[in-house]
């Protein structure tokens, strides 16, 4: 990690659709925080996991009542910052677009496409804040991502190293045609909330990166071709993010938090 040292601040876990808890985290403390920007998704559970030091978040709500549209991005960001987080592994279910992303399929994207709107994408906004500029050419730090490939090799998990993730709006998922156009666009895989997640850190300083888990295969493709059946993913989920917690128990081992 530029300009730290592994393991000597707390891994942020940022859980998404699927995880909204980490069953084998010691749980040491929670804690409500109040940030410039409004509540968080829920309070913060700071605990230890294979040894690692780690806080987590629930992106949608302990109880998943938050829309992907409705999170409240800056706050949940401002608030591990605050928890004195400098790396965050994002955790997403997405719809895989490319042929090798099916159902279960775990990934490591490497790039984004953002489809969103209406939502605050930017800290750097109001009449005090100058105009600030951040680079995004390569919008997953590469460190993080490096040490979830290797914790992914140490937990014996097979993961897809890179991918594009294409950010859309929701809640509603995609029609056929939509993902016939991200995939033109670039994309291998569509989820909701990569964006603004991604640059608000990298905005705040914290070296972030995503797991993804793909959920079922996107509008119009493989098994998803007549339509997404909805009950099918739930249980695919349950499966991934079992898998997902080896990873982030391995990570936490062997990187002491990346």
């Amino acid at each position: 990690m530029t300009g730290t040292t592994m393991g000597t601040a707390p891994l942020g876990i940022i859980g998404g659709s699927g995880l909204t808890q980490l069953a084998e985290l010691e749980v040491r403390h929670r804690e409500v925080v109040r940030t410039p920007y409004g509540e968080p998704s829920g309070a913060l559970t700071f605990g230890t996991l294979a040894g690692g030091e780690a806080v987590f978040l629930a992106r949608h709500g302990y109880g998943h009542t938050i829309a992907p549209h409705q999170v409240n991005y800056c706050a949940n960001l401002w608030a591990l910052r605050h928890a004195g987080v400098q790396r965050v592994v994002s955790v997403a279910s997405v719809g895989g677009i490319r042929a090798d992303l099916g159902p279960g399929v775990i990934a490591v994207p490497h790039q984004l496409l953002d489809y969103t709107w209406g939502r605050r994408s930017t800290f750097f906004e109001g009449p005090d804040q100058p105009v600030t500029h951040v680079d995004f050419t390569h919008p997953y730090a590469a460190a993080v991502r490096e040490a979830i490939l290797a914790a992914a090799l140490a937990a014996g998990e097979a993961v897809v190293p890179d991918g594009v993730y294409a950010t859309t709006q929701g809640p509603r998922l995609e029609t056929a045609a939509e993902i016939d156009r991200l995939e033109r666009d670039g994309a291998t895989m569509v989820g909701m909330t990569a964006m603004p997640e991604a640059v608000l850190a990298r905005e705040i300083g914290l070296e972030y990166a995503t797991l993804a888990v793909v959920a079922n295969h996107a509008a119009g493709r493989g098994q998803s071709n007549a339509g997404i059946r909805l009950e099918d993913i739930n249980h695919v989920l349950q499966q991934g993010m079992a898998r997902v917690r080896r990873i982030l128990q391995a990570l936490l081992q062997t990187h002491g938090g990346a």
